[in-house]
């Protein structure tokens, strides 16, 4: 629906969108305030336009042969995944650090305000737990590129890379709403020098409408009043439209159509029959990648932290949608968060007592490494945090022999029909650095075929 009310808007007003809606765009307008001023007259060059048509088109064309990644250069996408997955996870630590500073300051008036200042931020905005991620780095330097990119040339990222503004450049040319300059022009080339898209062309009247972002700065800056936006008739200014050159479109299909059999066909791409444990909910894993446009909500919102971007453990197709990676975090036995939030229906929305019934995988014993089964001495754990109400972990009692003689001991076994692979047990188990307890994606409720147990 949202995408429709933004197509709409652009057919009648043009691209309203990228100047007044977009948040990855008002942050680059904010960091282009910054652009050294020798820089802020120069404007890029067609050639550098005509990227983000290019990637478009390698994007349209990939997605008619059921391969999605749009979401990788999406800007909402990109903007919430680098804030969740980045920003978000640095300044709740940064914050924690500063009250804690303040509190061991132990300053009479200064520690009472902020102590009841931080008591309103823990409770509504800031995370429960820190969030750790392991490519928090990595997606955090593209992000801060985005944004640093500004000061080369102002709104970069827009006026070169993004393929959501060429997608609405290319359809707000059959819009009536347009700019024109009166009579009253005396070329001074205000409007050309401090057009942030470079939309305004040295030439007098002409106009980019396909970049052009009707922020309308160029209106409100001359001076002689000269310039003016409306619903004009279709000879009305001196329209441009856009030139990707032959070579450069045939490039960006074939490039459209061969990425799809180059990424599939990648040794990466086979690991997804590994250890790869998809979120409740998870469409099956062909669907799922179809959908997932990997904007980092339900990572955000995990209670626990175990949800994480994928690297290449989904296959090369699979980077940056999330999985459990039970080192970090489990999945909570009644927490449904990752279902709601998700806006693209990648994970269905469960209730609590379907998610409770959903298998995600299941957990095995590592019987060499199990200290019952491997050392004769009793553990637990993995039972006691079993969170399933007949319990998946059972005890079993044997007699071993130790090296002080035969005891009756009692060892851990799993009930395959109870077990959710919610990963707790993993979690919690006492040996933290290869745990002896482990879950895998097997008996998941999306497979095609469920196991016979």
């Amino acid at each position: 629906m949202l995408s429709l009310i933004t197509v709409s808007f652009t057919l009648v007003f043009g691209r309203v969108f990228c100047g007044w809606v977009c948040p990855l765009g008002t942050l680059n307008d904010f960091m282009g305030r910054l652009t050294p001023k020798e820089r802020r007259k120069k404007h890029l060059g067609d050639r550098a336009r005509r990227l983000k048509y290019y990637g478009l088109i390698v994007i349209l064309v990939s997605s008619l042969f059921t391969l999605q990644i749009a979401g990788l250069a999406d800007p909402i996408s990109l903007l919430i995944r680098s804030l969740a997955v980045a920003a978000e996870p640095a300044v709740n630590l940064m914050t924690h650090t500063v009250f804690d500073l303040l509190y061991r300051a132990d300053i009479p008036v200064v520690t009472a305000i902020s102590e009841a200042i931080y008591a309103v931020l823990k409770k509504y905005i800031l995370a429960f737990h820190q969030p750790f991620f392991y490519q928090g780095i990595f997606i955090g330097l593209i992000f801060a590129a985005i944004l640093l990119a500004n000061l080369y040339r102002r709104r970069f990222w827009c006026n070169a890379l993004c393929p959501l503004g060429a997608l609405l450049g290319l359809i707000t040319q059959i819009s009536p709403f347009k700019r024109v300059v009166g009579k009253g022009c005396t070329s001074c080339n205000l409007c050309v020098r401090e057009c942030r898209t470079g939309a305004a062309a040295d030439v007098k009247g002409k106009w980019q409408k396909t970049e052009c972002v009707m922020c309308g700065e160029c209106q409100e800056d001359c001076p002689e009043d000269a310039v003016r936006f409306g619903f004009l008739p279709a000879k009305a200014g001196k329209v441009t439209g856009v030139d990707l050159g032959r070579r450069g479109v045939i490039a960006s299909l074939v490039t459209g159509i061969f990425i799809v059999p180059l990424m599939r066909t990648n040794p990466l791409t086979q690991r997804r029959t590994g250890r790869l444990i998809r979120p409740p909910g998870a469409l099956p894993e062909d669907e799922f990648l179809r959908r997932c446009v990997r904007c980092g909500e339900c990572m955000k919102v995990c209670l626990t932290n175990g949800l994480q971007p994928a690297l290449f453990e989904a296959g090369l197709e699979g980077i940056w949608t999330p999985r459990f990676d039970f080192h970090s975090g489990y999945c909570q036995y009644y927490c449904t968060l990752c279902g709601q939030v998700c806006p693209t229906g990648a994970l269905r929305e469960l209730s609590q007592e379907e998610k409770a019934g959903t298998k995600i995988g299941l957990a095995y014993i590592d019987k060499n490494r199990c200290i019952p089964y491997a050392q004769g001495v009793e553990c637990l754990v993995c039972e006691e945090h079993c969170p399933t109400p007949d319990k998946a972990i059972k005890f079993e009692q044997v007699e071993t022999m130790t090296p002080r003689g035969r005891k009756l001991i009692r060892r851990p076994v799993i009930d395959l029909k109870l077990c959710i692979g919610c990963g707790i047990c993993e979690y919690k188990c006492p040996l933290h650095d290869q745990p002896a307890i482990i879950c895998t994606r097997l008996g998941e409720s999306r497979a095609d075929e469920l196991l016979p147990f």
